[in-house]
């Protein structure tokens, strides 16, 4: 099984940086990685090419213009130019423990996707993961959610469970076969701003009859402190939102099959 790891950003190279230092730190390498870019800065560009220098495995940036927030159409750029058969996909401020990629590796199954916990680290505590490398633990102060500070195979096999519908939806933190993905057309790009496209998406995978896994006790990532971002256009993707579970889709219109047929011609 060949594994890609997706990573999300946007204009916070530093907490980029701590991300990719933690892949780097894995007990197990994915097979390649992708930085699906929507349209940061120079600063960002640069670092990523010093990088691509350092990694023992192919670091690929799917870059494009800076037009607002598509975090969907970066994500379905990015997974059009995954080569791995199984992919996890994370946000650009979500800094892994050792065992990160194992732990999820180890959960894939096919007719599932997984979605994975996080610790949420307040203000402090983040400036100190990306200045000083530190590492939560479920002793420190300055988290929350710190039961997920936990790793253990034991507790994972006892506690995760299937959740087959769009509660607790995190995209920051989830892994999927590239297939099943291309068969529900990838990510929905009708979403402009920030809000309900995870939790779209998660719906049009359980409509195709795949099957939810909410994994606990693995495959947790530490999430930096950022301030939330606008939810301007939150009526406006409720509405999508909304259709998608009225009308049962399995399929959006404006998704990844455009970038595919791109690289295919």
């Amino acid at each position: 099984m060949k594994t890609t790891l997706i990573i999300t950003t946007y204009n916070w190279k530093e907490a980029l940086k701590s991300v990719l230092d933690s892949v780097l730190r894995q007990t197990e390498l994915p097979d390649e990685v992708v930085i699906a870019d929507d349209g940061s800065r120079q600063d960002t560009i640069d670092m990523v090419a010093e990088y691509q220098f350092l990694f023992p495995v192919p670091l690929i940036h799917s870059w494009h213009e800076d037009n607002g927030f598509q975090l969907s159409m970066s994500r379905n750029k990015a997974i059009a130019k995954a080569s791995g058969d199984y992919l996890i996909m994370i946000d650009g401020d979500i800094v892994l423990p050792p065992s990160f990629v194992q732990s999820h590796k180890q959960s894939a199954k096919k007719g599932w996707f997984v979605q994975g916990g996080r610790v949420l680290t307040e203000e402090g505590f983040s400036k100190k993961i990306i200045h000083e490398n530190a590492v939560p633990t479920i002793f420190s102060s300055g988290i929350r959610n710190r039961k997920n500070c936990i790793t253990s195979p034991f507790l994972s096999r006892i506690f995760s469970y299937e959740r087959n519908n769009d509660k607790a939806t995190r995209g920051c933190n989830m892994a999927f076969w590239r297939d099943d993905v291309i068969e529900v057309n990838g990510f929905n790009q009708e979403f402009v701003g920030w809000g309900r496209e995870d939790s779209e998406f998660v719906l049009r995978m359980l409509n195709s009859k795949k099957r939810r896994l909410y994994l606990k006790f693995a495959g947790v990532g530490y999430h930096l402190y950022h301030k939330e971002n606008s939810r301007a256009s939150l009526s406006e993707n409720d509405a999508i939102l909304e259709r998608t579970i009225k009308e049962k889709l399995t399929r959006c219109d404006q998704g990844i099959d455009q970038y595919l047929k791109a690289i295919h011609d």
